[in-house]
């Protein structure tokens, strides 16, 4: 069946995978992407998209509601995918407001329109910060979609907001949402701030991997396109209402990923510099996918070390797309965080 689908925050890293993954598994649809383009905003990420004639790109903020109203008045979306976020937690703590209004005030804003024009369905892409962390000493703990929301950062005290913000839409006004918290993505188009693409651009350029502490802090992490699987599955077959944890059972410890990038690349490990830890810096996330493997089936295709392969693969063959983001603005921003740690 033909669906016309909003994909929110679609140049960014996640939401460009997803785009893709739409265009593939569902040649049928009309896929809608709307994005601010901010730092972390590529169009570039959508360069193959713009190709597809089922395809329609929009530069708008999902904080403006005209803005928003005039897409769901022309388009009439059978769903809303909502990964539009700010998502950086040293910039949620350098800027909390800027969090808030795009995290909060942007899924408020998509959520009134779904109900004022009768959207079929709305997902809200979270994140497994949403419940803190785990003691390092304990790994038979995990997060499931019962663990309590107990935020750290104001990024995850922001998207613990949307969330609840959409499971009491469908409770007062029935508005057919559904909430996934995923684990940590990696793979192509990933945001050179981020851990893996950081450790990866440095490395290429010889120049010092910045490591957060001891590095012995543990992310489960997931290859983008099984959480794009996830999410797609979620959407078709998920039951309204209902929270859905994505996780790849692929713990490692920051310093391990590093290692990784580095032997992949064959780069010595004398590049690894230790800086001064983030304030409040989770220890452990864990996510137990049990719910959504029962219930739909979905389960991780894409081991740790295949992905990091594939994603190093990526990176080597697109080094003109990561180098022309961490030029400029993203530079200066680097500069700020790490030159006096």
């Amino acid at each position: 069946m033909k669906k016309t689908v909003l994909i929110t925050g679609g140049a960014g890293f996640i939401g460009s995978n997803y785009v893709y993954y739409t265009l593939e598994k569902h040649p049928d649809y009309r896929v809608v992407c709307i994005d601010k383009l901010t730092y972390a905003g590529n169009l570039e990420n959508l360069e193959q998209a713009m190709k597809n004639d089922n395809f329609r790109f929009v530069k708008g903020d999902i904080t403006d509601r005209e803005c928003v109203d005039r897409l769901f008045a022309e388009e009439k979306f059978d769903a809303v995918i909502n990964f539009a976020a700010e998502s950086h937690v040293d910039r949620s703590i350098e800027n909390p407001q800027v969090f808030l209004m795009t995290n909060v005030v942007g899924t408020s804003v998509l959520l009134d329109a779904c109900r004022r024009y009768g959207t079929a369905r709305y997902h809200q892409v979270s994140t497994d910060e949403v419940y803190g962390d785990l003691p390092l000493d304990r790994p038979d703990l995990f997060f499931t979609e019962d663990t309590p929301v107990h935020t750290s950062s104001p990024y995850s005290a922001s998207k613990a907001s949307a969330d609840l913000l959409c499971l009491a839409y469908y409770r007062t006004f029935g508005t057919p949402v559904t909430v996934s918290r995923c684990s940590n993505n990696y793979g192509p188009y990933h945001f050179p701030e981020k851990l893996i693409p950081l450790m990866i651009a440095n490395a290429l350029n010889d120049k010092p991997l910045p490591v957060y502490g001891n590095g012995l802090n543990v992310r489960d992490w997931l290859y983008v396109k099984d959480h794009c699987k996830a999410i797609d599955m979620i959407v078709e077959h998920g039951k309204i209402g209902e929270v859905y944890n994505v996780g790849g059972h692929n713990e490692r410890t920051n310093i391990d990923v590093v290692k990784t990038v580095l032997r992949l690349l064959e780069k010595p490990e004398s590049l690894i510099t230790y800086v001064t830890d983030r304030p409040g810096h989770d220890r452990r996330y864990a996510i137990d996918p049990t719910k959504i493997k029962n219930e739909l089936g979905w389960y991780p295709e894409t081991g740790f070390d295949d992905g990091m392969k594939k994603t190093v693969a990526w990176y080597l063959e697109n080094r003109g797309w990561w180098e022309r983001i961490i030029s400029g603005q993203y530079q200066e921003y680097y500069e700020r965080m790490y030159a006096n740690r």
